[in-house]
């Protein structure tokens, strides 16, 4: 969802996302309610952070918290790494319309923290 909410903000920087325990897929959720607020991630691939490991980057955002324990170090250049936690939407129990309505709320806390973010520091 960051990564849906930064390239919506502006589309010519450049966003890659990706996880220490990639899904095979976008949870379904997850493309529904971005797809609420008029983003589309459904063509979106969950990749492995190994992918990443020997890129430059400015910024290396985590954003669950047992990702920032679990993230490797990078050796490619990385000038800035900052962690937004966020729970995780999809491990939240109970029945469809709590589900939908937690994702939707993890939802607007990452629009609302990479808003901020973005103004601040890549506008």
């Amino acid at each position: 969802m960051a990564e849906g909410f930064l390239k919506s903000f502006d589309n010519n920087i450049e966003v890659q996302s990706a996880g220490t325990e990639p899904a095979l897929q976008v949870n379904r959720t997850a493309i529904k309610v971005m797809k609420e607020v008029g983003i589309d991630i459904s063509k979106n691939k969950p990749e492995s952070i190994e992918r990443f490991i020997n890129t430059g980057w400015d910024y290396v955002i985590t954003v669950c918290d047992n990702a920032r324990e679990s993230c490797p170090v990078f050796t490619g250049k990385v000038k800035n790494r900052l962690h937004m936690g966020f729970e995780d939407p999809s491990e939240f129990k109970g029945d469809d319309e709590q589900v939908l309505n937690e994702f939707r709320r993890i939802r607007d806390l990452i629009r609302d923290r990479f808003h901020t973010f973005y103004k601040e520091n890549l506008k």
